[in-house]
């Protein structure tokens, strides 16, 4: 009996390690940027939208590297959404209480891509925690929009730009 539990453990060993090798090859990211204009008119305490300009995708080329299409990916994730300062110079997060994103395209409804509540940072680049949400249709498309609503707990003197780094996670089939 002992020796057919070794052999059924040494079984599922080398099955999740192959499963794990074979999604490794047909997962890849897909890296995009967006800029974010925070006016200092912005109210202290009140939710403001922001509209950014939209974002054009090379997931075509990503796919393409990547020996795939996007007829056969089968999931999108975000890895990662960071969010840097880049004018004015010397300005930290401090002034920022929430930041929400969220994404759409002219064909799929908008949902929220990542935020961050509570923002006690006095670093000029925070991390968004992820939705969990399925994003194929979004990186599929040609372009995307992002929409941003964040809450102030500062006065602004004035307008602060952000840098939205994100990384998709994608897996596919091969061609």
């Amino acid at each position: 009996m002992k020796s057919k539990s070794t052999a059924l453990s040494l079984f599922l060993f080398l099955f999740l390690n192959s499963c794990n090798a074979v999604d490794d090859l047909l997962t890849f990211t897909i890296s995009n940027t967006a800029s974010i204009q925070i006016k200092s008119t912005a109210p202290i305490n009140l939710p403001s939208e922001i509209l950014t300009p939209d974002v054009t995708t090379n997931s075509s080329a990503e796919f393409k590297n990547n020996n795939t299409k996007a007829s056969l990916v089968k999931d999108v994730k975000l890895k990662s959404l960071q969010l840097t300062i880049t004018d004015p110079d010397g300005e930290r997060f401090k002034f920022l209480k929430s930041i929400h994103l969220y994404i759409s395209t002219t064909n799929s409804d908008e949902i929220e891509l990542a935020y961050q509540d509570n923002i006690n940072s006095t670093a000029n680049t925070i991390d968004l925690i992820s939705t969990d949400a399925r994003l194929d249709q979004y990186i599929k498309a040609d372009q995307y929009k992002i929409r941003t609503k964040v809450t102030l707990k500062e006065t602004l003197t004035k307008d602060v730009t952000l840098k939205a780094d994100m990384k998709f996670r994608v897996t596919a089939d091969p061609f």
